[in-house]
């Protein structure tokens, strides 16, 4: 018994006057707040701290975290733009500055001219190969939304025997890395007489799971109710996907468009493998279009022509950014 009254007195002792500390401390906050118009951070805050060093010291640590914040992103964005920028030098150099051992930061004399030789010269097939591979891009495209919008609805929208098992089973496909399919791909193509073809570029790519899977969770975000009543007023399956489902979910479809015209654009190894000579596509003729017999290139007139070839793709990204983050993030909240 006495040992607990002597247990109560000392929670006592020590308890009141934190409790009238802590008081004190959240109305000096109060005070701060109303006369600063700004939010103290507790847990930087000290027993027997004033006003005054409580926001130094926020300040303090504010200005610290965006400085490192700040110099973190500036040094990531320096090794992004680091590739890029050396690119655009080399393409405005001369052949002799290029081939000084000790490389240079800036041209020394702006060669524009290094743009219309890359594109004019004899051998290159520039134009044909830029030709080939609008032709994939837009193609591949095309029949890369019909194959996604038309298995999405399925998924996302009718009702039939073995549904979510075969939704699985093609999740689970992509767990499998493309290089496996190559060779079976391959032989494919070949007996059907693809090669060296438009339809061997085309049509093996025209089904993509994951576009899919993406498009399926944004259908699956539209209310059921819209579908019963658009069946009740008589619509069919297909009138409702292309009047109500495909217009709601088109920052996705768009996102979807520019993926895959940005990877068709950028496709390597399989063009590789089954085109050759003026059938190529751009990827391709800038690794080998200007390569002498003796194994050199003109980096200079490469990186020209790497840099028309890369101009596209870097002004989609930078316009359409908004619709490949709205589409993604409309996407995957609801399963």
């Amino acid at each position: 018994m006495v040992l607990l009254k002597y247990l109560i007195s000392v929670l006592v002792i020590v308890l009141v006057p934190l409790a009238v500390f802590r008081k004190k401390v959240l109305s000096n906050r109060e005070i701060v707040v109303k006369r600063y118009s700004t939010n103290l951070d507790t847990t930087n805050t000290m027993i027997g701290d004033s006003i005054s060093e409580v926001i130094r010291r926020e300040k303090t640590l504010k200005i610290i975290k965006y400085v490192l914040t700040y110099s973190f992103l500036t040094l990531v964005a320096i090794f992004i733009i680091a590739p890029f920028y050396w690119m655009i030098i080399t393409s405005l150099k001369s052949t002799e500055e290029v081939n000084l051992p000790d490389p240079t930061y800036f041209p020394r004399k702006i060669i524009w001219s290094n743009y219309r030789v890359s594109m004019t010269m004899t051998g290159t097939y520039f134009g044909r190969y830029m030709i080939n591979t609008i032709i994939v891009g837009v193609f591949s495209t095309i029949g890369t939304l019909i194959t996604t919008v038309l298995s999405a609805f399925a998924f996302a929208r009718l009702h039939f025997k073995g549904r979510d098992i075969l939704f699985t089973i093609f999740l689970a496909t992509m767990m499998i890395p493309g290089e496996m399919m190559v060779i079976t791909n391959y032989i494919t193509v070949s007996r059907l007489g693809w090669i060296n073809t438009y339809q061997a570029m085309i049509v093996p790519f025209w089904v993509s799971v994951f576009y899919i899977y993406l498009l399926r969770q944004n259908f699956k975000q539209i209310p059921n109710e819209l579908y019963y009543a658009a069946k009740v007023d008589g619509t069919g399956d297909f009138q409702y996907l292309l009047k109500i489902m495909v217009p709601i979910a088109m920052p996705t479809l768009i996102t979807i468009t520019i993926l895959k015209l940005m990877g068709a654009w950028n496709s390597y190894v399989w063009p590789n493998l089954v085109t050759e000579g003026k059938m190529r596509l751009i990827t391709n003729g800038l690794r080998t279009a200007f390569t002498d017999d003796q194994g050199r290139s003109p980096y200079n007139l490469q990186m020209a022509a790497t840099t028309v070839v890369t101009a596209p793709l870097l002004l989609i990204f930078i316009f359409l950014r908004k619709y490949i983050m709205r589409g993604v993030s409309r996407s995957g909240i609801k399963g």
